[in-house]
């Protein structure tokens, strides 16, 4: 199992710097976005050094980039750019994914959310073959009813469906997710902390959960790890690692060939804590 963590690292520059729409001009963005492009590849550098393969990007990576605010062809501007730290990812052999945020909700049932929604997901799709890299995926939950769902992955272009992986969470299952996964015919990543807050498939420990969850993965299969934050609603994710969970989660799946993002508020730190328990070098 290889371990990260997710957009920010505290000890360095973001990479999600962004700007209010009043002042969204083409040239602030342009600022913006060559400004989080050196962040972010300052961050891959750092992770490939400390042997931290696994990385999930910003939202914000290019402000704006699925409002109509941003009239950039920001793929072309910026596309030597981008293939660089594509070529950067493929050398160190990193594994990245992104986890489009809570106002990205396919299943809606309101037609400009699904709107919004699928140029969200197209602008992911975008970033990555800008990037040159054909192996990232974009996370969503599930959203919606399932019919609803499957309408509004029909409206994502061919690339954009293909990346699509499936989360559970505490509102749909892991055996709604890989249901659904089922009939889009994509994959389905677990995550152990919101299982434990909507259980489903009678009971199954957590490996058994997570090889249901590897079917369709013909790489490495993405998993979450989290706890719950004392004292914040259920699912809100706690700000450092619990060691002693992960370390029995670590114990069911550690051997799998599995790539776990930390969903912590420390980020790197916990990421570091995590692979210093597993005596990994």
């Amino acid at each position: 199992m290889r371990i990260g963590y997710a957009c920010i690292n505290t000890q360095l520059p973001t990479s999600a710097r962004t700007v209010r729409l009043a002042n969204a001009t083409p040239e602030r963005l342009r600022e913006l976005i060559a400004s989080n492009l050196d962040a972010l590849e300052t961050i891959l550098r750092w992770n490939a050094e400390h042997d931290i393969r696994v990385f999930r990007l910003t939202s914000n990576l290019v402000p704006l980039a699925s409002h109509p605010a941003n009239t950039l062809a920001w793929w072309d501007e910026f596309g030597d750019r981008l293939a660089g730290i594509g070529a950067v990812v493929r050398r160190e052999e990193l594994a990245l994914s992104t986890h489009p945020g809570q106002y990205t909700v396919l299943g809606s049932a309101r037609p400009e959310v699904v709107t919004a929604a699928v140029a969200e997901l197209e602008y992911h799709a975008r970033l990555f073959d800008a990037m040159e890299l054909p192996d990232p995926h974009i996370v969503v939950h599930v959203t919606g009813t399932d019919d609803r769902f499957a309408r509004a992955f029909e409206q994502l272009s061919t690339g954009a469906q293909r990346r699509l992986v499936l989360e559970n969470d505490e509102r749909r299952s892991l055996a709604d997710a890989l249901q659904l996964a089922g009939l889009l015919g994509t994959r389905v990543v677990f995550d152990s902390f919101h299982h434990s807050l909507n259980p489903s498939l009678d009971g199954a420990g957590t490996r058994e959960l997570a090889l249901l969850a590897a079917a369709g993965w013909d790489g490495r299969q993405e998993v979450h790890f989290s706890t719950q934050q004392a004292g914040k609603r259920p699912g809100a994710h706690a700000d450092a690692l619990d060691l002693e969970a992960f370390a029995v989660f670590a114990g069911d799946v550690g051997d799998l060939p599995l790539d776990c993002v930390l969903e912590v508020k420390d980020k790197e730190r916990s990421t570091l804590a995590a692979r210093a328990l597993l005596e990994l070098p």
